[in-house]
């Protein structure tokens, strides 16, 4: 079955507190978003000002150019996994090493545009492949359903690897995002958004069990 991961993905201290503290009764696994503005279009809450729920485990999704500047930080704050993507501006490869060595796990995120092949050697040295398949520093866009086609190509090249999802899941797209074979699926405004958050992740997690055909 695959992880229903709630997204935090804000520029604001109050909207991250309020996020954490809803978060809080129902989330085993986080993402937290961080941006440099550069790479996105808009900068989240500085790294250096990100905290969690100790129950919880961790996933940095690092939309940054230099990721190495962060590197120091990252391997201070010890999350569980940490993603950065393969159109940042850096050899990924070093990084992973330090972040290895320091008992963290190692993810490396595909945009759209980027064809699975050409980056053969992060995905042979990633414990997690982040599939994204929205638009970048946004919560709340359509899932572009096309890039589950790159799943298959992933797991061709690291059958071992972690398959994230990020983009567009919804209760109208999480089960075929499943059913194409993602093994943690990233949700953002459809349960930050939602009247009742935890009634929203209980009714995704029970989508995931759901039988039938996908529409």
């Amino acid at each position: 079955m695959a992880e229903i991961v709630p997204t935090i993905l804000t520029n604001d201290g109050e909207q991250y507190k309020k996020l954490v503290t809803t978060f809080q009764p129902f989330a085993k696994r986080v993402q937290i978003d961080v941006s440099d503005g550069t790479f996105a279009p808009s900068a989240t809450l500085p790294l250096n000002q990100v905290y969690w729920s100790k129950e919880w485990q961790v996933d940095f999704h690092m939309m940054v150019v230099r990721p190495s500047e962060h590197l120091p930080l990252i391997l201070q704050l010890k999350p569980s996994l940490c993603i950065f993507h393969a159109e940042s501006g850096e050899n990924l490869l070093p990084l992973f090493e330090q972040l290895k060595a320091a008992g963290i796990k190692t993810g490396v995120a595909i945009m759209r545009s980027t064809f699975p092949g050409t980056i053969k050697q992060y995905i042979e040295a990633a414990d997690h492949v982040l599939i994204f398949a929205g638009e970048i520093g946004k919560q709340g866009s359509q899932a572009d359903m096309l890039q589950t086609e790159k799943i298959p190509l992933v797991k061709a090249i690291n059958p071992n690897a972690e398959i994230g999802w990020d983009g567009g899941a919804n209760l109208r797209t999480v089960r075929a995002i499943y059913r194409a074979g993602a093994d943690v699926i990233n949700v953002g405004s459809a349960i930050s958004n939602a009247t009742d958050p935890g009634a929203m992740y209980e009714s995704l997690v029970a989508d995931l069990d759901k039988r039938g055909v996908v529409i």
